[in-house]
């Protein structure tokens, strides 16, 4: 199984297999109502490996998604649309879609043993917008 991770905005960010390890999606919803909320949230928790740049290859996108957790709130680009396939057996299984992800936090870990990097990529959905949020899947690549 394989993931790619897609953020348009004022630039591009795009991972691959070689860097998403985990993913978690989930629908939120307040835990004490007792009908259908109309509070719904969505969010994706990414994790992976930050791949650093040997022999002239370029680096990951990590940096780039550093970059944006830091876009304060008051600029329009804290918004970015996200697309991310689950992938297995060549075959498209999950593809979610965040019209106006935002990040809520971005973590990066480095030990001196490990040799690599791993980050963590938490964003939700705008709650305001979460109708626009798709997920698809069940089609070929």
């Amino acid at each position: 199984m394989g993931f790619r991770l897609k953020v348009e905005g004022a630039e591009t960010i795009e991972l691959g297999m070689d860097n998403i390890q985990s993913v978690i999606y989930d629908t939120d919803t307040p835990n004490d109502s007792n009908a259908r909320s109309t509070d719904v949230g969505a969010f994706l928790k990414i994790s992976g490996k930050i791949i650093t740049a040997t022999d002239g290859d370029s680096a990951d996108d990590t940096m780039k998604l550093a970059l944006w957790s830091l876009v304060p709130a008051e600029k329009s680009d804290c918004y970015r649309k996200v697309t991310l396939e689950v992938i297995a057996a060549s075959q498209v299984v999950r593809k979610i879609y965040f019209p106006n992800a935002f990040v809520v936090d971005y973590q990066e870990r480095f030990g001196d043993t490990e040799g690599v990097g791993t980050f963590t990529l938490f964003i939700k959905q705008k709650k305001d917008k979460t109708e626009f949020a798709t997920i698809e899947g069940g089609y070929a690549n």
